[in-house]
């Protein structure tokens, strides 16, 4: 019987070249503590959340004033996590509908909310609209998939 083990390719190395000295990291140190710095402050996509913050701003009764400043910065990373997702997927380049879509995201992302607060909820109504239009976008071109947005 033959050993399991042998079936599997050889990888020669050079003369006096041991196994360990053969590896180099895929990344320089400086590139490795960029990426270790991202995925320190990623954050995985909830869905749910992002439903739950898009029903409180486009309810029928507008969020209180005392909540409005936090679920605008909710929606802003709502909007930068979708675009995130598009552009990665090059829905920009594919699609002229989610390009819009992008477009229209950063310049609400960017936008200043106004101090009266009737003005802050029609902000938040607009960032809540675009979060929800991105994300059908995004499920309908496929590049999110097994999102419950009912």
């Amino acid at each position: 019987m033959i050993a399991p083990y042998a079936l599997l390719p050889s990888r020669a190395l050079p003369a006096g070249q041991a196994p360990e000295e053969a590896w180099f990291p895929p990344l320089d140190p400086t590139e490795l503590r960029r990426v270790l710095q991202k995925m320190r402050v990623w954050e995985p996509f909830d869905a749910d959340a992002l439903l739950d913050d898009v029903g409180t701003a486009l309810d029928d009764v507008p969020p209180a004033e005392k909540h409005q400043r936090e679920l605008a910065q909710r929606l802003r990373g709502h909007l930068a996590q979708l675009v995130d997702i598009a552009i990665s997927g090059e829905a920009d380049v594919k699609d002229t509908a989610a390009l819009s879509l992008i477009e229209n995201a950063r310049d609400l992302r960017s936008e200043v909310m106004s101090g009266d607060p009737r003005r802050a909820v029609v902000h938040l109504r607009r960032m809540a609209w675009t979060v929800n239009e991105l994300l059908e976008r995004l499920l309908a071109t496929g590049q999110l998939t097994n999102v419950n947005a009912a």
